[in-house]
């Protein structure tokens, strides 16, 4: 394994073998064990937008194996302010680290990356792009609550244009043979290739505007935000902004089993009300993204 830039460069028996390597990682995510598995290795987090959960969590991973951590968030300390290139960033930060993890305003940046960079380049977002190690933690989230990856009926709901998790997950779930409902407010529907992937594997379930149309058969209720920042007119996002809410009404309508995911931040698309159901699996996702990251880490530039 080298360079990790879209889900598409995963088989299921990759995407199996990471979730199974992050199983064992759980006990050293969680401090109860240690490792000095990536001990004099380093990481590099270059992330030219702002991120909590992924960057945290790549840090932590990192730390959790032994290994160091150097990198930027935003771009206004950096020579980049100076007119630097990507190109010529990731040539110089490729020299100092073992792998880069990169999050970057504009689609497909990763990739461009990986043509300039002497180690391997991890995705961490790439404008309204792919998200690949979400998507894996996602995965390992449905596999540790479901018991499965397989036979599924998951209903991706908001912003499903601009939000990049569910680009990648869509692909990654249709792989395993997942019915994927696509919930979204005008304007805000899935880009055709990811629906003509989806029917082409014949997973397209449900095409809606209203998560009350598809709630009762759905296992997995996969809500994001609107994605304020991706929008060309803020007018237009004050219009929707508010428009689908997850609470505890809509949630009782669901069948037995039902979960709520998120990839967060979230805004108001979640009632807080929702955090003390059992269906609510966020923040456990959340968390997982420790393991499965630590997985990849381990895998790619861990020597095993």
């Amino acid at each position: 394994m080298k360079h990790v830039i879209s889900v598409h460069d995963f088989s299921v028996e990759e995407i199996v073998e990471v979730l199974d390597r992050a199983e064992e990682m759980v006990a050293i995510a969680r401090g109860r064990t240690a490792s000095d598995l990536l001990k004099g290795k380093v990481l590099a987090c270059i992330f030219y937008e702002p991120s909590t959960r992924t960057r945290l969590s790549f840090e932590t991973a990192m730390h959790r194996l032994g290994g160091a951590v150097i990198g930027f968030v935003g771009t206004e300390a950096t020579s980049v302010v100076k007119g630097e290139t990507l190109a010529d960033t990731i040539r110089m930060v490729s020299s100092y680290a073992d792998a880069v993890v990169l999050r970057h305003p504009r689609e497909g940046a990763a990739r461009l990356a990986a043509e300039f960079s002497t180690v391997p380049i991890l995705n961490a977002g790439d404008g309204a792009g792919q998200h690949p190690t979400q998507t894996l933690l996602d995965l390992f989230t449905i596999r540790t609550e479901k018991g499965r990856l397989e036979g599924l009926n998951i209903s991706l709901v908001g912003d499903l244009r601009y939000g990049r998790t569910v680009h990648s997950l869509a692909i990654a779930l249709a792989k395993f043979g997942n019915t994927i409902n696509l919930v979204s407010p005008g304007g805000l529907e899935m880009p055709a290739e990811v629906v003509s992937y989806l029917k082409s594997m014949g997973m397209l379930g449900e095409v809606c505007r209203s998560p009350e149309e598809v709630i009762t058969g759905t296992d997995i209720l996969y809500a994001t935000r609107i994605q304020k920042e991706r929008f060309p007119d803020l007018v237009e996002y004050e219009k929707i902004a508010s428009l689908y809410r997850v609470d505890p009404e809509l949630v009782s309508r669901g069948g037995e089993g039902l979960i709520v995911m998120h990839p967060l931040p979230r805004v108001n698309e979640i009632t807080p009300e929702v955090d003390a159901l059992p269906q609510a699996k966020y923040f456990e996702q959340a968390f997982n993204g420790v393991p499965v990251r630590m997985a990849l880490l381990a895998m790619i530039i861990g020597d095993v």
